[in-house]
């Protein structure tokens, strides 16, 4: 098992520079693992928050081989539970294919003030697309 931890270029930089934003854990079979760091997004409403997020999720997978099919979990927290639904609208928009568990909070608030939503990702690259840092899929 080999970890990398990675900022990929050509993806959406971090906001600053304590995290790294992709966890990357080889397996010895040529599968991986890869672990998100909470993602936000710019936007004035959850929605358009809520896009930016996938795109970025998006962004940082493709940057290791793997694409938003690959999501095996899902964990999302909201400033206002309550609009559930409209995220839940943009979510489905980004992951068509067999829903990844879910977890789902409501919190009082996140790092940015402005922010309305964070999601974090753990995806499942299988053996046979052996892409690491810097592969597109």
């Amino acid at each position: 098992m080999e970890i990398t931890l990675d900022n990929p270029a050509g993806a959406p930089r971090p906001l600053n520079a304590y995290y790294s934003q992709v966890a990357r854990v080889q397996q010895a079979d040529g599968s991986a693992l890869l672990f998100l760091s909470g993602q936000i997004a710019e936007g004035a409403t959850l929605a358009e928050q809520s896009r930016g997020v996938f795109e970025t999720i998006d962004a940082l997978l493709r940057a290791h081989g793997a694409g938003l099919a690959d999501v095996v979990n899902i964990r999302t927290y909201l400033t206002d539970i309550d609009r559930l639904a409209e995220y839940g609208a943009v979510r489905q928009e980004f992951l068509t294919g067999t829903p990844p568990t879910s977890m789902t909070f409501e919190v009082s608030r996140l790092f940015r003030p402005e922010a309305q939503i964070e999601i974090e990702v753990v995806a499942a690259v299988p053996a046979a697309r052996r892409g690491g840092p810097g592969t597109a899929a």
